[in-house]
């Protein structure tokens, strides 16, 4: 397969229309900013820290999860197929004194090219926005280490998470854009585990992510309806 095919155009042009806003926790990226601080602590909890760790983010955006794991002690790369996104990264990398490599390169090259380099690879909220996610669930097991972490975050396919995911988050709240996410393209976490199982990952742990009006964003490992996040380690 061609790793450029990969690629959603329409999806690019989504995300690239609003990359400047990337950095506004107040903007369209909002929810992402509320659940960085429970997706990055669920990562160094599982991984004992990243300090002086070699770290892949696949679709970093606008850099969000990359600083807070440079910020940890991590030597991040991160990598993402819309330019403008990775323009507002390396500002505000620059900006924020962070020493973060961003590359505009397909994950599948990027694997290729780097196989075995990194401790840990995180993809998240990215799997549900690509044609093929198990190409990228196997460009991530090709780059992590033996030994190594992988992490990936999507949206549950089914009734709850169309109501919540895409009714509540785009069109009540208006938390999201309309049209940011296509419940088709949802993974529900038995198809999710089948593509790691192909590629000789194993699973170590799940949780969903749920948010609560007088609770705000939280973790809950019994209920993996709609978001939900999963460790994986590369046998040694």
């Amino acid at each position: 397969m061609n790793p450029n095919s990969n690629v959603d155009p329409a999806e690019i042009e989504k995300f690239s229309a609003i990359a400047s806003r990337w950095w506004d926790p107040e903007g369209e990226f909002k929810p992402l900013h509320l659940i960085n601080p429970l997706r990055l602590d669920y990562i160094l909890q599982h991984c004992n820290g990243v300090f002086d760790q070699q770290v892949l983010d696949i679709g970093c955006g606008g850099g969000l999860l990359a600083e807070g794991l440079a910020r940890a002690g991590a030597r991040v790369t991160g990598i993402d197929m819309a330019e403008q996104s990775l323009q507002v990264a390396r500002l505000h990398a620059l900006e924020s004194k962070l020493d973060i490599t961003y590359e505009f390169v397909p994950a599948e090259q990027f694997a290729a090219e780097h196989t075995e380099q990194f401790d840990v690879v995180t993809c998240l909220e990215m799997l549900e926005h690509v044609p093929d996610p198990a190409a990228i669930v196997k460009a991530a097991a090709q780059a992590v280490k033996p030994g190594g972490y992988v992490f990936f975050s999507t949206l549950n396919r089914n009734a709850k998470s169309w109501l919540l995911g895409i009714v509540a988050a785009e069109y009540v709240l208006g938390w999201v854009p309309k049209g940011t996410h296509e419940h088709a393209k949802f993974i529900q976490p038995a198809e999710l585990l089948r593509m790691t199982d192909a590629v000789k990952l194993e699973a170590q742990a799940m949780t969903g992510m749920h948010y609560l009006p007088w609770r705000g964003f939280y973790l809950d490992d019994s209920n993996v309806d709609v978001n939900y996040i999963v460790c994986l380690r590369k046998p040694l």
